[in-house]
């Protein structure tokens, strides 16, 4: 009975890391929509979409975690830490996301948002006053070699990239590294959802109230935000990939861990690129998708790293 039910909970904790990954592929793709379609403001865009799924998730907190979400309130070094995630990490790293994916497209948006974990061990590298470890130069390494593929096509002369797509592109992977980091023990203290939910909302928020973004909304009905536009923007991008995404890939981190769901949640890249170019019709040259393989293996190599770091303590 025992391993049976071992087995259903990690079947669950993979079918959820899978899903939680293609919902954000599939996000990235509504925004890259959003924007060719019908020149949506990704200030207006990033609030709307933070806002939108943060309630989504309070309600789903309210439901399943009412006590950790009261007591993530009971301190106010817990509140300050939410608010630095919350508008540094989480809402930071959507903005940069969604404005790399205008100037660029979702696969190679999302691809550049994957250097974050290398950013994040070399930070932890330098605070700790110590080398990298062979695996870590050599993912290090393929970050960079990965980059200037993406950037150059091989060629040093020629930028193919524009510079706005590479630099809010690296602002991701800074961001999303901040993301990663900035919550400290909130989550182990009182549960994903409640944090990331309370995350969404103020991060939202604040952006709505800091950049007036309402004054970006687009105009609703025929010749603006269609039926087709709706449809992406709220069960695409805010329901489907974002409130949904999250709580999928918490639920196989839950499950599974978090080294595990992490390395498989990385089918987002595959999603992100799939969607736009079948849907889309976003065009790539081989040596883009060259520069993909060198920057998604770090996800591997630091993934094993981890494992072996976990066996030998």
């Amino acid at each position: 009975m025992e391993p049976d039910m071992a087995l259903s909970k990690n079947t669950r904790g993979v079918f959820f890391a899978i899903a939680g990954g293609i919902g954000w592929g599939f996000s990235g793709a509504c925004a890259q929509f959003l924007f060719q379609e019908y020149g949506l403001d990704p200030l207006w865009l990033t609030s709307t979409r933070m806002t939108c799924a943060g309630l989504a998730l309070i309600v789903v907190a309210l439901v399943w975690y009412r006590r950790a979400l009261k007591g993530l309130f009971s301190s106010w070094r817990d509140i300050v830490q939410l608010m630095v995630f919350s508008i540094f990490g989480l809402m930071l790293c959507q903005l940069t996301y969604l404005v790399a994916i205008q100037y660029s497209n979702a696969g190679t948006a999302t691809v550049l948002e994957y250097i974050g974990p290398v950013l994040i061990v070399a930070a932890t590298c330098f605070s700790a006053c110590r080398l990298p470890t062979a695996r870590e130069f050599i993912a290090m390494g393929c970050v960079v070699m990965g980059t200037f593929l993406l950037a150059t096509h091989g060629d040093p002369t020629n930028l193919v990239m524009s510079p706005q797509a590479l630099f809010w592109g690296l602002g991701a992977a800074v961001t999303a590294a901040i993301y990663t980091i900035s919550p400290g023990t909130l989550m182990q203290r009182h549960g994903s959802i409640p944090v990331v939910a309370c995350g969404m909302l103020i991060g939202g928020a604040a952006l709505c109230l800091v950049t007036q973004s309402w004054n970006f909304a687009p105009e609703f009905g025929e010749g603006a935000l269609d039926a087709e536009g709706f449809v992406a923007l709220f069960v695409g991008l805010i329901l489907f990939g974002t409130a949904f995404g999250f709580t999928a890939y918490l639920q196989a981190v839950k499950d599974i861990g978090a080294a595990k769901a992490s390395l498989i949640a990385s089918v987002e890249t595959v999603s992100a690129t799939a969607f736009a170019v079948l849907w889309l019709g976003t065009a790539f040259e081989a040596m883009d998708f060259v520069g993909f393989v060198f920057i998604m293996s770090t996800v591997f190599l630091l993934a094993n790293f981890r494992s072996e770091e976990a066996v030998r303590e």
